[in-house]
């Protein structure tokens, strides 16, 4: 693709950038291994009278045939390709990519820890379940809710577990609710979670403010009412005013309200969703707690819930006998209104151990002091912004300040200067930064979400407002530089309708 005029390549470009990234097998070279076997010492036996036919190949793996070397430099130059947090900032809106602690991640990998089978008996796993039960009960404090489940995989499945709870609280109760109310700024999980739970999505409006319209909720909360999935702050940044308002108006009409833990982390230790009147909160360990982001996992999203939602726990809970250094720790299994089992095992242990290392890290003062300084950096980078002149173009969708992160509309700038919100975003890329989120919340038109994390520096902050600055003064010249971005990266712009309906997912041998 040609360069527009008028555009540079930018001083964090670099050769390996520029050259053209190669597969594995178009290395390969016949006759060239990176490894030879030595001779065995047990008779040789012929692999035809092991394997049955039918699991026979009919013809050898076309496999590449690499020397070691090669295959090493081939891997971590790819790995030099991707963005990731330790490259630099990930303002990804929604997702908390900030930075976690080293190390969290050399408690986890001590021997008692990576080495411990799941099928251990209790008796000779007496430390991890102390710190499992230790990692419930300050999760329970932190959310004030005092039932803990650490079963559920991810954030998602979390999700699941409390619509599941909250349809065997009403079944239990003969009552067939169906319904489950999601606000139009919640994440795309939400009504997922809820379809395949078997219930049925009905949504929310917001009001001028950026909270729920009470008096939709008003109008909608009837006798047909499972639950309302709430985030608070919501997805806009917004700590909705209303809230003790709205768990009014949900549990008089005999429903649940469910808390969506995503922006937890810009709450700890100032408000707790129990004391906001929720029933079920669900926690995003990757989020919140310095579990790592990403990469397909694992990951885990413990729930905590009320007493009158702890009988249906899923099974089994982690129960303890005696007191103290004394206490005794099992798995208990027989609870007949139990969901049943979420998973195979009790959970992915070391994003227990990460979490558990966090909080005790922290402490409860430093747990506030990480949430405060999450939503110090939020409205220390709009108000950087609309120093810079940025917000004429990028004006913030709802109110005037945030929580933790916040989203700003590119309606003007589309109308204004001829770029979209994701012309913006791929141009970000040649300033060596993470686009933030793209054209979420629906309800915002040109939507940009950013979230700046508490682990980020006001110089770091200053950067980005200004490359964003940089890049609007730039389209205010030429468009077509933004347009056309990114200029700097391994791949450029793609026709991204033509890889979601045509994805080239097979190498050409």
């Amino acid at each position: 693709m040609s360069e527009p005029s008028g555009a540079t390549v930018l001083a964090s470009e670099s050769p390996l950038q520029r050259e053209r990234a190669i597969t594995i097998f178009e290395k390969g070279v016949p006759g060239r291994s990176a490894f030879v076997c030595p001779e065995m010492d047990v008779p040789r036996v012929d692999p035809l009278e092991l394997l049955p036919p039918r699991l026979r190949r009919e013809r050898p793996a076309r496999l590449p045939q690499v020397s070691e070397p090669e295959i090493v430099r081939h891997y971590v130059r790819l790995s030099k390709r991707n963005f990731d947090l330790d490259s630099g900032f990930y303002p990804l809106g929604s997702c908390t990519m900030k930075h976690n602690p080293r190390l969290h991640e050399r408690v986890a990998a001590l021997p008692g820890h990576s080495r411990l089978h799941p099928l251990q008996e209790p008796a000779d796993s007496q430390g991890a379940l102390r710190l499992m039960w230790s990692l419930q009960e300050a999760l329970g404090e932190i959310s004030g809710l005092p039932h803990v489940c650490l079963q559920p995989s991810a954030g998602s499945h979390g999700e699941l577990a409390g619509v599941l709870l909250t349809r065997a609280y009403h079944e239990d109760r003969d009552q067939q609710r169906r319904k489950v109310l999601t606000p139009d700024t919640s994440h795309g999980t939400n009504p997922a979670t809820v379809t395949m739970a078997g219930l049925e999505v009905v949504k929310l409006a917001t009001d001028e403010h950026g909270g729920i319209d009470i008096d939709d909720l008003r109008a909608k909360a009837d006798e047909t009412v499972a639950c309302l999935m709430l985030t608070n702050p919501n997805t806009l940044g917004i700590f909705d005013r209303n809230i003790a308002q709205i768990a009014e108006i949900v549990h008089g009409a005999g429903a649940i309200l469910y808390y969506d833990g995503a922006n937890l982390n810009a709450i700890m230790g100032f408000s707790r969703p129990g004391d906001m009147g929720f029933d079920i909160v669900h926690f995003n360990l990757h989020k919140s707690f310095t579990q790592p982001h990403g990469g397909g996992g694992p990951g885990s999203g413990p729930i905590a819930v009320s007493d009158r939602i702890e009988p249906y726990l899923p099974v089994p809970v982690i129960a303890a006998t005696g007191a103290g250094d004394d206490l005794v720790f099992r798995f208990e299994e027989d609870r007949p209104k139990s969901i049943g089992r979420l998973r195979g095992f009790h959970g992915n242990y070391g994003c227990f151990v990460r979490a558990y290392a966090y909080i005790r890290s922290l402490g409860a003062d430093g747990l506030k002091d990480a949430s405060e300084a999450a939503v110090i950096n939020a409205n220390y980078l709009l108000a950087r912004l609309r120093q810079l002149g940025v917000a004429e173009h990028l004006p913030l969708a709802y109110g005037q300040l945030c929580m933790h992160e916040f989203v700003l509309s590119g309606a003007p700038m589309k109308r204004e200067l001829q770029i979209k919100t994701l012309d913006l975003a791929k141009r970000l890329l040649d300033h060596g930064y993470h686009p933030p989120t793209v054209y979420f919340p629906l309800l915002v038109d040109e939507a940009l979400m950013v979230e700046p994390t508490e682990t980020e520096t006001r110089e770091t902050l200053d950067e980005f407002a200004q490359a964003i600055a940089d890049i609007l003064a730039e389209a205010a010249e030429d468009p077509r530089i933004a347009q056309t971005a990114p200029h700097t990266t391994p791949v450029r712009r793609l026709d991204e309708v033509a890889a979601a309906k045509r994805p080239v997912i097979r190498q050409q041998l």
